[in-house]
């Protein structure tokens, strides 16, 4: 039999990015599947958020990339909520 006693997760931080350039890339609570609603719509697709200055970055879709070569993106502002979905 096998231990199937998981650790606790981390707390969600305020700022959080998928890149793992950015500051606020934090792998340990990336390896966990999380929910992020906008204005009460969740998004699966969301690249980067800030609760506190309520905004989520989406990728604007298609093959338009920026002048770094990364896939352009649009930051949409509202009322964010982020949580931990269950596995």
């Amino acid at each position: 039999m096998t231990d199937t006693a998981t650790e606790p997760k981390p707390p969600l931080p305020d700022h959080l990015s998928v890149d793992p350039r950015s500051p606020h890339f934090v792998e340990a609570v990336l390896i966990h599947p999380i929910g992020i609603r906008l204005n009460g719509v969740e998004k699966t697709n969301a690249e980067e958020y800030c609760i506190s200055e309520g905004w989520v970055r989406l990728p604007v879709g298609g093959k338009t990339k920026d002048r770094y070569g990364n896939p352009m993106t649009v930051k949409i502002s509202g009322k964010v909520e982020v949580w931990y979905k269950e596995a």
